[in-house]
């Protein structure tokens, strides 16, 4: 399943114009920093640590004036970014689920250094508040040195993490998580009502569940439920 995607399209490595521009994109960013965050924030993370150091701070810059929603003069960064694809090629990185799993698929064609721009880029197609919320989270990833995996996505995440699954696959992730055996097909209200009232039971303190998480087990018990009874 497609979770999300970015398109930066750039000069071939042979030309001597350096220009970025952006195709198709799919960034889901609710709640922040949402599976298209994610995916901005690894390609940030796995392109910078090959950009010129000398050029980061403006890396940094750049990505706080478009947060901002400010204009960026061009060219900026020896690249200039434009609408018109003719001539470039493109670099296609997604995010991908698999039930309650994501994976990464990143194929760079191009300069690291594009690979970023068309990222920072990319989230001007984002309204301002998006913006505003998924900035902190892209400069985590300007900063994470080491593999693009689970721990960069709790990195990134935080307490939004455990959202991911829910957005992945509701359905799935709820019927699991009430006790519903694999393969259960339609369910009625009265089976979703049953079988939350059994696991409330069972993570609820007065009845031994552990005290310190209980809450939390609580609040995803009453979000399966709602996802199964809308």
């Amino acid at each position: 399943m497609l979770l999300a995607e970015l398109e930066v399209w750039h000069s071939r490595p042979v030309t001597p114009t350096r220009r970025v521009s952006l195709g198709h994109l799919v960034l889901p960013v609710d709640p922040s920093p949402g599976f298209g965050g994610l995916l901005l924030g690894a390609v940030i993370a796995a392109h910078l640590p090959d950009v010129d150091t000398d050029l980061l701070p403006d890396v940094h810059r750049l990505l706080d004036q478009v947060s901002r929603g400010e204009r960026v003069v061009q060219p900026r960064l020896k690249h200039r970014y434009q609408v018109d694809r003719h001539g470039l090629a493109v670099s296609v990185h997604r995010l991908e689920g698999d039930g309650d799993s994501v994976r990464f698929s990143l194929h760079p064609q191009g300069a690291p250094l594009a690979q970023v721009l068309g990222a920072i880029y990319a989230v001007e197609r984002l309204s301002i508040e998006a913006r505003r919320a998924l900035n902190p989270s892209l400069h985590k990833a300007m900063r994470w040195r080491g593999p693009i995996g689970p721990s960069f996505i709790a990195n990134l995440a935080g307490a939004a993490g455990s959202a991911l699954a829910t957005m992945a696959d509701p359905k799935a992730w709820a019927m699991e998580l009430l006790g519903f055996p694999m393969g259960t097909g339609k369910v009625t209200k009265k089976e979703v009502m049953t079988q939350f009232r059994s696991r409330l039971r069972e993570v609820h303190p007065d009845h031994g569940g552990d005290g310190d998480v209980a809450g939390q087990e609580i609040e995803r018990l009453g979000e399966a439920r709602r996802i199964l009874l809308t």
